[in-house]
């Protein structure tokens, strides 16, 4: 998958380099939020998840189109961050901001987090939510979370969330949505 160049002035401006000391690429992983006008890196990026997770069917196979996800990159409350290395997409994330009702404030909800394996360990994850942890700061967020599975294949990420932050045990439960008569 390759990443085109900034196009637009917005891109540009919200580009973020991050040289992490262990990763041997003589570029930098750059750090980007994509936008409506970003929709072919959004491409990239679902099929990117669909690898890493092994989950082509959810993430490739049933796409949404072009003009969904134009709308969808546009939300305010939506924070689709690339990491970026020789215009390939090696990492990205997912997220979503959500408003409370209890106090003025924010939640920041990690949907998706991944990164390419030969990429793992040298600080793209860490570099991802630190430009989320930027961009919750900037809208007043008052916490970021992030749930994990709990197979021996997700160990790293959870160690990952430790050092980052506080942990919660909670059982999480997916209810059906039923259709109307």
């Amino acid at each position: 998958m390759r990443w085109p160049r900034p196009h637009h002035a917005a891109s540009v401006a919200q580009h973020a380099s991050l040289r992490p000391h262990a990763l041997a690429s003589p570029m930098p992983v750059r750090i980007s939020r994509l936008t409506e006008q970003d929709v072919p890196s959004m491409h990239d990026l679902s099929t990117m998840f669909g690898e890493v997770f092994d989950d082509r069917d959810s993430y490739i196979t049933r796409r949404p189109s072009d003009a969904y996800l134009a709308r969808w990159l546009a939300r305010d409350s939506v924070f689709a961050l690339v990491a970026v290395d020789d215009h390939t997409i090696v990492g990205g994330l997912v997220a979503y901001e959500l408003p409370k009702f209890e106090q003025e404030r924010s939640e920041i909800y990690i949907y998706d987090l991944a990164v390419r394996a030969e990429y793992r360990r040298r600080g793209v994850a860490t570099a991802l939510i630190a430009q989320l942890q930027a961009l919750a700061a900037a809208r007043g967020a008052w916490v970021i979370f992030v749930q994990s599975d709990t197979a021996p294949e997700d160990a790293a990420a959870i160690a990952l969330y430790t050092k980052l932050g506080r942990r919660e045990d909670v059982l999480h439960f997916d209810i059906p949505v039923v259709a109307r008569a």
